[in-house]
């Protein structure tokens, strides 16, 4: 061999070996302990699509989010300085020893967007902000910056005088200064307006001091008395109808004003505006309940009459572009507004179009081109929420990054799965690793790896079962595996209903003047691909009255100190029970008062802030995590004290308080409920913030089983429910049924659909293309018609 071939075949074995950084292709987690996780280890492939599998609370959320996401996360944050890091969530490091080859976290969870009355999609994906430019730039008459189109910024003016040196002397000029904004003065940018009924405030034939107010919270016992008696405004033991003209309207409409009250310096402000700075201001669904049944009774709100619901002050309405104004864009469909931006042919702003343009297709190809730039952002589905964050990410020029999506199939007709699979595919197809937590068989059958956690959940869960390929799932034997090829049989016998309710001309957002009956006394599911008008139609048309027990998708909200026992009101009789058997006071049974360990103050551990380090936790040495003072834990009932009763799992608490010296009956109801929705395994004390999305929803499914009524309307209840799980609600809705309620599902999952008495099904498209009743009848009859998208698949499903 010639010394050039030599060289020759030297150069190619040393291209040939592999380059060190192409070695770390894997994500590796070794002992991760987080929330129930058993020390699990798993090697994940990057850029592949790997699918994370199991029963609610296995533990999938805990290894994907609270470990591999949170980790990235924090690490990302430590590349900033000390002085940003301390306006920034400080984070701990996840529970586990080694991990390896993270990138960049992108986390899509299914959180609804903010429900700020003035949040909508367009200021939620900066389309608006886009827009706005658009015709600050392009609208004729040309009115100001973008700010004047923007209805969350006031118009303000200001005037004064200045000194200028100028030369020798000096010379004062007056100026006035104008802060274009688009905001509506009237509705202050909201898009309604609130009229307030004054015999729901007060009653003007008793005095202040006789209890006149009947707003929630103002009494005349602690600060508000003070401020009413001490105020000199009106005569607080006068009957309200006898007020003079004058009383009436400091009582009323007062604007804020400093008084002083026994030495203190206060400020008294008019009933109406303080109602509606802290009640009317905020998100109707977010306030407490007794707080929101005020609210519905003492205000209707009405659109606007000076903006007519646009937001926007009549100067921005007055600049348009092609004949549109702002206002006008916002309203249409996105996908009309698509196409109209597309035909602006605008050298000058060309960028700016493509950019805008891109945003919207964004939203077309996504599926929610239906929605409307104006749509407020607290009316979106969960899965919606979801897709619109999703946008922002869709030809994102960045690799090498790891997507974390939280069942991004929530609220998807199974004809829109496939759309969502191409995205995600796409994704990683640009270089990127998804993870994906899920439990729908048709996005676990496009995963390159698939990792099944179990076998059961809470503290039955936390370990690994199946690593490998979609088939390899099918024949792991996991419970996973077992139920992937589940089919509900088409129900041959459907129940007689035995009433109506006639819904006519309902017109809701996308509705098309629909006449339906639904019918009373069986299981009615309510289908449609997503935006078709499913949920205008029920939560519209249904009225919300005495009797209609309503469980929609809004996420229970709960801290640290919140629990299954808190949430449900399991703990009151509990408390009453210890109370009695030893012959003290309730409060003494709760963590959250005079029982609770003063060192942790009830939490269980003892939180030390560490500045921009993530605050250390570290369990109460005192009362060992139980959250109770020692001499309370003394008392006794059936010879467990509180903490043992707590730590108990729902199913073990079932049989513990069903008979003996610790018999209580409502007790043991609630716990009945929670058994029913599948929650046994469930710690009566285990915080809120450590349960998944699936098992948050059953709580609240459980909670309003307790309910009196007779008519249950559910709004897909089969979100983050495992297959095994849904035949388990199935049989409790049929419970339901047979004990003579009438249940009405929103659904879109096959098996609750091929289960059904009664099927209404909208469509056939999503926004405009949808608002009818394209199908009304059985199961059966469903797939014999064959002519809708939901006829289609759920033939397919049933192997029809």
């Amino acid at each position: 061999m010639s010394r050039a071939t030599k060289a020759g075949t030297k150069a190619t074995t040393k291209a040939a070996a592999p380059h060190a950084a192409d070695s770390h292709d894997l994500i590796r987690v070794h002992g991760a302990r987080v929330n129930n996780l058993k020390d699990v280890s798993v090697e994940l492939p990057k850029r592949r699509l790997t699918v994370f599998t199991g029963v609610s609370g296995s533990g999938k959320s805990s290894l994907v989010f609270g470990t591999i996401a949170a980790e990235s996360q924090r690490l990302i944050n430590e590349t900033y300085s000390a002085f940003l890091q301390g306006f920034m969530p400080a984070r701990a490091r996840p529970e586990v020893d080694v991990l390896e080859g993270l990138t960049t976290a992108i986390i899509v969870d299914q959180q609804r967007m903010g429900a700020d009355p003035r949040s909508t999609v367009g200021t939620a994906t900066d389309a608006n902000a886009m827009l706005r430019i658009l015709f600050s730039r392009l609208g004729k008459p040309h009115i100001g910056p973008p700010t004047a189109f923007a209805f969350n910024v006031p118009k303000r003016t200001a005037s004064g005088s200045m000194t200028v040196e100028k030369g020798e002397g000096e010379r004062i000029t007056v100026r006035k200064a104008v802060y274009h904004g688009g905001m509506c003065a009237r509705c202050e940018g909201r898009g309604t307006v609130s009229d307030i009924d004054l015999t729901q405030l007060y009653d003007d034939t008793k005095s202040l001091d006789e209890g006149a107010l009947t707003i929630p919270g103002y009494t005349m016992d602690g600060w508000y008395g003070r401020i009413f008696r001490g105020c000199g405004f009106f005569d607080p033991g006068k009957p309200i109808r006898k007020f003079t003209k004058k009383e009436l309207r400091d009582l009323l409409h007062k604007e804020p004003t400093k008084i002083k009250v026994d030495g203190i310096n206060l400020t008294y402000e008019g009933l109406i505006p303080r109602i509606q700075k802290s009640m009317l201001s905020k998100d109707i669904d977010s306030l407490q309940p007794h707080i929101r049944a005020f609210v519905e009774r003492a205000t209707t709100f009405t659109t606007c009459p000076d903006c007519g619901g646009t937001r926007l002050a009549e100067e921005a309405r007055s600049s348009r572009i092609a004949g549109i104004n702002i206002a006008d864009a916002c309203a249409m469909e996105i996908r009309e507004l698509a196409g109209w931006v597309r035909g602006l042919a605008e050298p000058s702003v060309a960028p700016l179009l493509g950019k805008l343009l891109h945003t919207l297709d964004s939203f077309v190809e996504i599926g929610l081109g239906y929605l409307s730039l104006e749509r407020p952002a607290g009316t979106l589905s969960g899965g919606e929420a979801q897709r619109v964050k999703m946008i922002r990410h869709l030809g994102s020029p960045l690799t090498d990054t790891t997507y974390v999506f939280d069942e991004p199939t929530i609220g998807l007709h199974p004809h829109d799965i496939q759309r969502m699979n191409e995205l995600l595919l796409r994704l990683r197809d640009k270089g990127n690793t998804v993870l994906v937590v899920e439990h729908k068989p048709e996005t676990i059958a496009i995963a390159d790896h698939v990792v099944d956690l179990g076998p059961g959940a809470g503290t039955a869960g936390g370990t690994i079962c199946f690593e490998g390929t979609f088939e390899g799932l099918r024949a792991g034997g996991t419970l996973t595996g077992r139920h992937l090829d589940d089919r509900a049989a088409l129900k041959e016998k459907v129940r007689t209903p035995t009433g109506r309710l006639p819904v006519r001309g309902a017109t809701r957002h996308n509705l098309r003047d629909v006449d339906v009956d639904i019918p009373l006394g069986v299981l009615c599911v309510v289908t449609g691909v997503a935006g078709s008008g499913k949920s205008s139609l029920i939560h519209g048309s249904v009225p919300a009255s005495e009797g209609v027990v309503s469980v929609d998708q809004a996420p229970i909200r709960g801290s640290r100190r919140s629990n299954p026992a808190t949430y449900t009101g399991l703990l009151d009789p509990i408390r009453k029970a210890f109370a009695k058997a030893n012959g003290v006071k309730p409060a003494l049974f709760s963590s959250n008062s005079e029982g609770a360990c003063p060192t942790c103050n009830g939490v269980g551990v003892v939180y030390t802030d560490l500045g921009i380090m993530a605050t250390a936790e570290t369990t109460c040495e005192d009362c060992e995590g139980k959250r109770f003072e020692a001499s309370v834990l003394e008392y006794r009932l059936g010879g467990r004290d509180i903490s043992e009763v707590l730590a108990m799992p729902v199913g073990e608490a079932l049989e513990f308080f069903a008979a003996g010296e610790a018999r209580i009956p409502a007790a043991h109801r609630i716990l009945t409920r929670l058994a029913d929705v599948g929650l046994g395994y469930l710690g009566l004390g285990q915080p809120l913030t450590t349960l998944s999305g699936g098992e948050r929803q059953r709580l609240k499914l459980a909670t309003h089983m307790g309910e009196k009524g007779g008519v249950y309307v559910l709004d897909e209840p089969t979100t983050g429910l495992h297959l095994a799980d849904v035949e388990q609600l199935l049989g409790l809705l049929d419970r339901l049924v047979d004990s003579g309620k009438s249940v009405i599902v929103i659904e879109h999952h096959q098996a609750v659909m091929a289960h059904a008495d009664w099927i209404i099904d909208l469509g056939p498209g999503a926004g405009n293309d949808g608002g009818r009743i394209v199908f009304e009848g059985t199961p059966a009859d469903l797939v014999a018609d064959g002519s809708t998208l939901t006829g289609e698949h759920l033939a397919a499903y049933a192997g029809a």
